[in-house]
């Protein structure tokens, strides 16, 4: 198992996410539960789909693991 608060790249993301809730946070209040919350979800999913693949037992689930984070980046 890895640790996932060493990796620079789950640090990275929860920096993200915090930078993701502050502009969300000026959107106009008809743009809060649609695409300000679609954005935040995005970017919450990040380092929580890093972490869930450091808690598993194998490399191959961690890299699966990983690609999703990597879908929810570029989506």
């Amino acid at each position: 198992m890895h640790n996932f608060k060493e990796l620079k790249v789950w640090k990275m993301s929860i920096e993200l996410s915090k930078l993701i809730f502050e502009i969300t946070r000026s959107f106009p209040s008809e743009h809060k539960f649609g695409l300000s919350s679609q954005l935040f979800r995005c970017a919450v999913s990040i380092p929580s789909n890093i972490a869930e693949g450091c808690g598993r037992k194998s490399d191959k689930e961690l890299k699966q693991f990983v690609s999703i984070s990597l879908g929810s980046f570029s989506s």
